[in-house]
């Protein structure tokens, strides 16, 4: 038994330990860092949001934007301006494209250790910072050319100001609507309506448990008639969600009426289309459960192990558990259930796209092992295991999210990965150095406009035109179409460039 103790002892203090936590802090820097080297933006429509910015600094589009086909593009431009005012800083596209998502994790990061720090100490706020950093999910998304990340950041600061107004009981000011607002109004522009599904169940769910045990607040706030100003509410009002929806349909409603194909594209495509099982291609139900148990390894594991030890502290009795439980760690579990559910319910699903839930499920961890909330409250003899199971799974953590970063990296570049990138990378230093005038055929690859810098392809008659007639000196296209476009241009060869290891394309000159 003392042995035990003496270990239990021994975990405590290392979690403790400073030393620990910066450790984990470089090792999450550097994941998000590293996690998606190479650099390319040939999946996950990197080249879709990267196109946005671009189309913003080279012809001026600042409020709708295309894709490198010439559709309508479907998000909202807030990132894409953020992308386009840090390339007019550093002048560097791979920067500007990836610094937004980058920043946005390692400020969640800070802000998820700093409020579960002050909540529930220091051991239980590394554990959450751990599992925030060191799974499946956040390296992979921290440098990745999406909205995903500053999507989470943004809610994520609203769900933590309902917790902290809960937290400390107190009234929704004037300053904290107007907060609210901005929040919701940057989340409306960089990702549209979505932010409903991931606070708007959990608020429900909370304010339900709420109004059932403790109906007589909810009769002074309808007295009152200011349900936004009650003491310990979720709700900040209606005022910030109405205008803050408002301007969104201003966009769109502006879309609509200026960019042909913006109605079908963005408004029946991208939102309508969601909803149904014709367009996107739907999923089972349960898609998003055994995917979050995977990519949110080995904590989700740790989170169901310290319930199922607190239920059986119960004799597995569960009636009254949510009645019982302190309002604020039930709102971390209304806010992370709510998002899961509602997301679940759409047919079209991508594992990305419940990565909001996350922060809070990492807050609520640090609740587990706090045991501060009497519900989660385990046995005398079980009291301080969790931290012994919270070191063993930092450690298969840092193993399993290190190695496998470290994996796909070293793969990445074996595999040349970035291939179409160390290709444009050729032609544009080679155009340079002679100062050739070139375009880019019609091609499959959205990335390759941007790995050449160019705002738009050029169908294969027009460049044997231009190319007939003098105004090119250089053409890239892909093998297939360069079989067909060679025989037509006068003067034509084909340029093997050693740089590239793509098959797909080749360089046409003089």
């Amino acid at each position: 038994m003392r042995d035990v103790s003496t270990s239990l002892d021994m975990t405590e203090n290392l979690l403790e330990d400073r030393r620990t936590l910066w450790v984990v802090a470089a090792l999450i820097i550097l994941l998000f860092a590293i996690a998606n080297l190479p650099w390319q933006l040939d999946d996950y429509d990197q080249a879709k949001q990267a196109f946005t910015s671009f189309e913003m600094v080279n012809e001026g589009h600042w409020l709708y934007q295309h894709t490198p086909h010439e559709r309508v593009a479907t998000k909202p431009p807030l990132v894409g301006w953020i992308s386009a005012t840090l390339f007019a800083v550093t002048r560097s596209w791979e920067i500007a494209w990836r610094l937004p998502s980058l920043v946005a994790g390692l400020a969640l990061a800070v802000v998820l250790f700093r409020a579960a720090k002050n909540a529930y100490g220091k051991v239980a706020a590394v554990i959450a910072v751990g599992a925030f950093g060191l799974n499946l999910l956040s390296p992979r998304l921290a440098t990745l050319v999406r909205t995903d990340m500053p999507l989470a950041l943004v809610i994520f600061l609203i769900g933590l100001l309902i917790w902290k107004k809960i937290r400390e009981g107190s009234d929704w000011t004037l300053d904290d609507q107007v907060y609210v607002f901005v929040l919701l109004t940057a989340a409306m522009l960089i990702k549209g309506p979505i932010i409903y599904a991931f606070l708007l169940p959990g608020i429900a769910l909370f304010q339900t448990r709420r109004g059932r045990a403790r109906p007589e607040l909810v009769l002074s706030e309808v007295k009152g008639g200011a349900p936004n100003a009650s003491s310990g509410s979720t709700w900040p009002g209606w005022w910030p969600w109405i205008a803050s929806l408002a301007i969104f349909l201003i966009w769109v409603v502006g879309g609509i009426r200026s960019q042909p194909g913006f109605y079908e594209e963005v408004v029946m495509r991208e939102f309508v289309g969601r909803f149904g099982e014709t367009i996107h291609r739907p999923q089972p139900l349960l898609f998003y459960l055994p995917h979050l148990l995977h990519k949110f390894a080995p904590w989700s594991v740790l989170m169901i192990g310290i319930a199922g030890v607190g239920f059986r502290s119960r004799n597995w009795r569960l009636r009254g558990l949510f009645c019982e439980m302190s309002p604020e760690t039930f709102w971390l579990f209304c806010w992370s259930i709510g998002g899961l559910i509602v997301m679940s319910l759409i047919p079209s699903k991508r594992v990305d796209r419940i990565f909001p839930i996350i922060p809070p499920l990492c807050l609520l961890l640090a609740a587990q092992i706090s045991g501060r909330d009497a519900v989660l409250r385990r046995p005398v003899g079980a009291a301080r295991r969790p931290c012994l199971w919270s070191v063993i799974a930092l450690s298969f953590a840092i193993l399993f999210t290190g190695g496998y970063t470290g994996w796909k990296v070293i793969t990445g570049y074996r595999d040349h990965g970035d291939a179409l990138a160390v290709f444009g990378r050729y032609i544009r230093n080679e155009a340079q150095a002679r100062h050739w005038r070139y375009e880019v055929v019609l091609a499959k690859d959205e990335g390759l406009l941007l790995y050449l810098r160019k705002t738009h392809f050029i169908e294969p008659q027009r460049a044997v035109t231009e190319w007939n007639n003098g105004n090119l000196d250089a053409l890239v296209a892909s093998r297939e179409k360069a079989t067909m476009l060679v025989p037509n241009l006068r003067g034509a060869v084909l340029s093997e460039s050693k740089a590239s290891q793509t098959r797909d394309y080749v360089f046409i000159t003089r």
